[in-house]
């Protein structure tokens, strides 16, 4: 190839090469324009739902702040379990506390209730004695009083009781007259000295409660009726109802206003009547009222018209027939009705680790005409009987420690003495007690005692023999 040649493809090859990197460099700027142009799109945005790289940014501030919400969730967490800690440490404490409470209560329901017990049985024993005029006022001022002390003491153990979930119920069925008939007879006599008259009106029903319970709010209606009724008449009586036995107690009084008809079941509430001289108490009365039917799941009403009087109610199912066979009868004698006073000359026995409760209650059956025999101790007692068969026993459930049992040592000079009435006492109000006496075939009265329910409960034990 010649020279020429060879210098006409060298520039031809040269011309080339200088297109290409024309049309190269025109393709990078061209590039550089869509790119820049991508760019400023990126950056300003445009669309309709929001850039994306606003996005982009929102996407990394919302991750960022779910980082600082997890560690800031995270020490949360930690405060939450050292707060629980705490709590556990509280519930613990808490639940030690509230056993001392319980223990405490049992301590009072029998240390307090036993001297009040005493003073109850010799004050009504005074009263059976021929005194002046002006001193038998004072005992029965003094009768009244501990009445009321024993009433506000019951209470405010029974509401912690309650409260603290030691109380419970003890069901069993019964012979409504059982319980009404004595309530009928008590509050007869607590309506007269007010100048009141208390119609009842029995009933055959036999339902299923806790006797001691139920009776503790059929007391409190009755309390309250002839409390705040200055004249006319209280009524006790039942209704048959479909879904069980209502009781009811009716007066004459001033009423209760309807926006009063919730607050008086509430602690220290009491409607707004005039403060007389039978108007004492804390209010405290309906509100163990409430407390009682709601663990017996006994509905109670209230109707009431003001100037007119009020009706409190409590409605208890109703018992199978063939259930009441196995209970021990209670059905209390009136006595002033009876022929013959089955207490006059009936031996009793009385056990109790305490003297002052001895001395009472020697004191109080001996005004009966009972001839009373009444020691801490078995031996002592048949020591000094002179070979007497006793009728009817009396013994305090809790006798000291490492002794039995009022229920036991009842169960084994029951068969000692065949045909012993035995009645156990006790300030414990425990359900398991309850149902221990009355699985014995034994009767339970709760401290202080009652001296007219006592006294009706003994005519009824020995006038079955």
């Amino acid at each position: 190839m010649d020279l020429f040649q060879l210098t006409t493809n060298a520039d031809t090859a040269e011309h080339s090469d200088a297109l290409d990197t024309a049309a190269l460099r025109e393709e990078n700027r061209r590039l550089h324009r869509v790119c820049q142009a991508l760019m400023e799109r990126v950056e300003t945005g445009g669309s309709a739902d929001g850039a994306p790289y606003a996005a982009f940014e929102r996407s990394v501030l919302l991750a960022e702040q779910v980082r600082e919400r997890t560690e800031a969730l995270h020490r949360a967490l930690d405060e939450l379990g050292q707060v629980n800690t705490r709590l556990l440490a509280a519930k613990a404490e808490a639940e030690a506390a509230n056993l001392s409470k319980t223990k405490f209560l049992a301590a009072v329901s029998h240390d307090l209730l036993q001297p009040l017990n005493a003073a109850r049985l010799f004050a009504s024993a005074l009263e059976t004695h021929a005194l002046p005029d002006t001193s038998q006022t004072l005992v029965g001022h003094i009768g009244r009083s501990l009445k009321d002390v024993e009433g506000l003491l019951g209470t405010l153990v029974d509401i912690s009781r309650l409260d603290a979930g030691v109380l419970h119920a003890d069901k069993a069925p019964f012979a409504v007259s059982t319980l009404l008939d004595a309530l009928a007879e008590e509050y007869r006599q607590v309506a007269g000295v007010r100048g009141l008259a208390l119609h009842y009106v029995p009933s055959s029903a036999l339902i299923e409660s806790d006797l001691a319970l139920l009776a503790r709010v059929i007391r409190n209606f009755l309390s309250n009726a002839v409390r705040y009724t200055e004249q006319g008449r209280v009524l006790l009586g039942c209704r048959r109802r479909r879904e069980g036995l209502e009781i009811m107690v009716g007066d004459t009084g001033p009423g209760i206003p309807e926006q009063q008809r919730e607050a008086i079941f509430l602690e220290f509430r009491r409607a707004n009547q005039p403060q007389g001289a039978h108007s004492r108490g804390l209010g405290l009365g309906l509100a163990i009222v409430d407390r009682i039917s709601t663990m017996l799941e006994h509905p109670i009403s209230l109707v009431s018209r003001p100037g007119v009087g009020a009706l409190f109610s409590i409605t208890v199912p109703y018992a199978a027939a063939t259930a009441i066979t196995s209970v021990p009868s209670t059905r209390y004698a009136l006595l002033a009705e009876e022929a013959q006073d089955p207490l006059h000359g009936c031996v009793v026995w009385v056990i109790d680790d305490d003297l002052a409760i001895i001395e009472g209650m020697q004191a109080l059956l001996s005004s009966w005409g009972c001839r009373v025999r009444a020691a801490a101790t078995v031996s002592a007692l048949e020591a000094a009987s002179d070979g007497e068969q006793p009728a009817v026993l009396l013994v305090d459930y809790h006798l000291g420690e490492h002794r039995e049992t009022g229920i036991d040592l009842a169960a084994r000079l029951q068969r000692r003495y065949p045909g012993l009435a035995s009645v156990v006492i006790t300030a414990n109000h425990e359900a398991e007690i309850k149902r221990a006496t009355r699985e014995a075939g034994m009767h339970c009265l709760l401290k202080p005692l009652k001296p007219l329910r006592l006294r009706m409960l003994l005519s009824s034990l020995l006038n079955k023999y």
